[in-house]
């Protein structure tokens, strides 16, 4: 097993990427037989000058990469960070699977969730009420199930499916396109606190202090399907990180699960497009289960029973509901067809967005149960 700071270097050469490192360790067997072979036979590879270069300043013991692991160095000092390289025991089997994985892992908190049964929920950083809703509550039931969540902690549906395990106290992991120690977006410095607390993980292939530059978030989409058994969408536009994560998801072999959603929604369209290209459709969270039920030893599947089932509706509201119908409905389309003064149907309007039946939006009313 090479040192980590051969790992470190390696995976910090200018030049370098993922796939050629994994072909440099195939052939001289070992990150610190890279970087000690001989710089003739280093050329045959057809390296940049910067990388000889960048392996020459480490091996004469000064350069940039040097003064770096003297910050991980200090980094390891606390109980709660690891760096997990490629050849560890520790290193998830599932990652280490795919076609480019990474050469090693930054990880704050529980490192050994990353070898738990983990199913990826991801979506919408502008989703609505309900794919809001719809998040935490497919997070809250699938963490009861036995899988660990695993998400990017961005904002929208990715906070929200961290937030439904978390507010379970129960595991869940982050997969960020930051340095680990630099949490993006700063709103969500709380909920990583929080996934902490709850024995998750926060993990990144990224060095300590990387900035959450754009081009990171599509690459670490890759390790968020990649540690995943599956990955469930939940909203995303046709054009969208989600649609990259779920087609990484398709090429590494795993499952790919879509919630289908208002024609009128562009957030639903990305959800439509997986479908039609083989994602499973879902409405129950039983319709996961049964296809990841094998990961989960001897969990017994149940049929989990929808929140509309349970919720004490009234007369009247159920009667606006079915007035309302599963499509946007304006205000003056319920007026006309509820013929109440507008005032009391607005009254009432208030009350069931204030029982999260329906969602208010600019253009009318959509329902959400």
């Amino acid at each position: 097993m090479s040192d980590y700071k051969d790992w470190v270097t390696l995976s910090m050469l200018p030049g370098v990427g993922t796939i050629t490192a994994h072909k440099l360790i195939q052939s001289f067997t070992s990150p610190t037989a890279v970087l000690q072979a001989d710089p003739d036979i280093l050329k045959t590879f057809n390296l940049p000058l910067r990388t000889l270069q960048a392996i020459s300043d480490y091996n004469g013991e000064h350069g940039n990469i040097r003064k770096y692991l003297l910050q991980v160095d200090n980094w390891l000092q606390c109980s709660d960070n690891h760096l997990i390289c490629f050849d560890d025991q520790d290193y998830p089997q599932m990652l280490r699977e795919i076609a480019d994985p990474p050469l090693l892992l930054y990880v704050t908190g529980a490192v050994q969730r990353l070898c738990y049964p983990q199913i990826a929920i991801v979506g919408s950083r502008n989703a609505s009420v309900s794919g809001l809703q719809h998040a935490e509550n497919f997070s809250r039931a699938l963490s009861e199930a036995g899988l660990t969540i695993t998400s990017g902690l961005a904002l929208g549906v990715d906070g929200a499916a961290h937030s439904g395990a978390v507010a379970l106290n129960l595991p869940t992991i982050a997969v960020m396109g930051s340095g680990v120690d630099r949490i993006y977006p700063r709103r969500h410095s709380g909920l990583a606190d929080a996934i902490l607390a709850a024995g998750g993980a926060l993990v990144s292939e990224y060095p300590l202090a990387t900035a959450p530059l754009a081009h990171n978030f599509p690459r670490r989409n890759r390790i968020i399907s990649g540690l995943s058994a599956g990955v469930l969408v939940v909203e995303a536009a046709c054009r969208s990180g989600s649609l990259i994560t779920a087609r990484q998801a398709l090429q590494q072999g795993r499952e790919v699960f879509a919630l289908p959603g208002a024609l009128n929604n562009p957030q639903s369209h990305g959800c439509h497009a997986l479908i039609r290209e083989g994602a499973v459709l879902v409405e129950t969270v039983g319709h996961i289960l049964e296809q990841l039920g094998a990961l989960l030893g001897g969990y017994e599947l149940e049929e989990q029973m929808d929140e509309s089932d349970t919720l004490p509706i009234s007369d009247a509201d159920a009667w606006l509901l079915e007035l309302m119908g599963y499509e946007l409905c304006s205000l003056e389309q319920l007026i006309e067809r509820s013929s109440k003064p507008t005032a009391e149907l607005i009254s009432q309007l208030v009350g069931m967005e204030l029982n999260n039946y329906i969602e208010k939006r600019s253009e009318g009313y959509l329902r959400l149960i």
